[in-house]
């Protein structure tokens, strides 16, 4: 092993609630009425790539004025983190600070351009990381961005850290074993390893 690589929603933090709160606001400016989306809705979503949420949440628009709309949602989704983060699971700061005297620690999400470096931020988190990579910088989704964050970083081998089988199917796609994240958002069916408490990573790494 000679790197890891994480997720961020139901991984290294829960941000169901402010989201919901991003998103709804961005939502009813739009429609110019009171939309009010569940967290735990809206918590379904995660894991999907931009455009993905963009078409369970918009499905009566057409694509053009979908992207558009997307667009201000997840620009004020970045904007609302700064002031109101999500909230890190039990014992990530201390075991990514250990972690990362060990190896080095990256991000691959199917997040917008600006929502690692949002979190990175309000949590003290990006020393402990050597890179990150998203849907949003890329156009791609998860699979496609652990291949090219291996290539650009040459990593021959890294593990994953996710908690939905979308991760999972991701890691197969890059050859990639994944460490399912059980106290999180998903299921994985046959994962490498799994952990219930995000420190139990020092005992596996």
């Amino acid at each position: 092993m000679d790197s890891i690589i994480f997720d961020v929603d139901g991984t290294i933090w829960d941000s169901r609630i402010p989201v919901a709160h991003a998103w709804n606001a961005a939502l009813s400016d739009y429609y110019g009425r009171r939309i009010d989306h569940d967290p735990e809705f809206l918590g379904r979503q995660f894991g999907k790539t931009m455009d993905e949420i963009a078409a369970v949440l918009l499905p009566e628009l057409e694509l053009e004025e979908r992207h558009r709309v997307e667009e201000l949602i997840f620009e004020r989704e970045n904007r609302w983190l700064e002031t109101e983060p999500g909230t890190l699971y039990p014992g990530v700061a201390e075991t990514l600070e250990q972690l990362s005297r060990r190896l080095p620690l990256y991000i691959v999400s199917n997040c917008q351009s600006g929502y690692i470096e949002v979190m990175l931020k309000t949590t003290g988190l990006g020393p402990c990381f050597s890179g990150h990579l998203c849907f949003g910088d890329t156009g791609e989704g998860k699979g496609e961005n652990l291949v090219t964050l291996c290539k650009q970083r040459g990593l021959a081998d890294p593990v994953y850290v996710g908690d939905t089988q979308g991760d999972a199917d991701a890691c197969a796609q890059a050859g990639m074993p994944i460490i399912f994240a059980a106290y999180g958002l998903g299921e994985i069916a046959r994962p490498w390893r799994t952990i219930r408490h995000f420190s139990e990573l020092l005992e596996l790494i």
